[in-house]
């Protein structure tokens, strides 16, 4: 179970597509699921898991909720990860990039093995789908917590 959890707050990396979604109501498609461990998020974050991963499809998929502030640590996908933001704002930040916001209809691809974070805004909660391909490889790698300085820089 937490195996499960910890495998799907993962996200977060590369292409980002601008959209105009703002507000801090935020529409779930899913139930909220089960919270995530401290050991792996600040602040508050749900999972809904949504596909199994299995030999066959080899992917992992669910949905996750961050209440505002919340965020994973900084961790890895040894096959890559894609995330769908279904709602919300929220940051993501690969290491060494700058961080960049994230808004419903943006679609991110985090390349394998790549280092990063991700989480909601601090006044707006962030709803997120998440694909974990290629999970023959492995499916995430959990590093340090996030701290406050890395998450609030502009």
């Amino acid at each position: 179970m937490v195996l499960v959890l910890a495998l799907a707050l993962m996200a977060s990396c590369r292409e980002q597509v601008d959209s105009t979604t703002t507000g801090s109501e935020i529409q779930a498609i899913f139930p909220q699921g089960q919270k995530g461990p401290a050991e792996y998020f600040t602040g508050n974050a749900y999972n809904y898991g949504l596909v199994p991963a299995d030999s066959t499809y080899t992917t992992l998929i669910g949905n996750v909720y961050f209440e505002p502030g919340a965020r994973s640590n900084w961790h890895t996908h040894p096959g890559g990860q894609i995330l769908i933001i279904t709602d919300g704002v929220g940051f993501y930040q690969e290491e060494g990039s700058p961080k960049k916001i994230m808004r419903k209809g943006d679609v991110v691809k985090c390349p394998p093995d790549v280092k990063h974070w991700h989480g909601a805004s601090p006044d707006t909660g962030l709803q997120q789908l998440y694909i974990v391909p290629n999970t023959e490889k492995g499916i995430v790698n959990w590093m340090e917590p996030v701290t406050d300085e890395v998450y609030n820089k502009e």
